[in-house]
């Protein structure tokens, strides 16, 4: 979930730069997000994702508020979500992790920290989804 087309475009660059398969769905703002996680469980037939890209700073709702959405979905809370940020402050890291995202970053730079971000993404994707403790 990202507004910035240049931000996209390094990822599928960086992405590309490993080799292997994915497909990204791409949602502009956090109002499109949100709706995009209420109708997702609607949608069984639609393959899961193994993570969610999420930048902090969408127009119209903000990534925690996505995260908030995700993770109170059922069907998707167990997702592992990267949160990245322009500038991520020590206190938004903190409360993002907090909410249950697997990671948060700086956005990167360059080619070079954008594949190795996504080295990171591929790594997550790897793993077995999340586990929800029991509340």
């Amino acid at each position: 979930m990202e507004d910035n087309p240049a931000d996209v475009h390094l990822l599928r660059l960086a992405l590309d730069q490993h080799g292997e398969e994915y497909r990204i769905d791409l949602l502009r703002d956090g109002e499109e997000a949100i709706r995009f996680v209420r109708e997702q469980r609607l949608l069984p037939a639609e393959p899961e994702p193994c993570v969610i890209i999420l930048d902090l700073h969408l127009p119209r709702h903000d990534g925690k508020a996505v995260l908030r959405a995700i993770k109170e979905e059922p069907t998707l809370a167990h997702i592992h979500v990267v949160a990245l940020s322009s500038l991520p402050s020590p206190s938004d890291e903190r409360e993002v992790l907090h909410m249950g995202a697997r990671l948060c970053k700086a956005k990167p730079m360059d080619l070079d920290e954008w594949q190795a971000l996504a080295a990171e993404i591929l790594a997550i994707c790897r793993e077995p989804a999340a586990t929800l403790e029991p509340a």
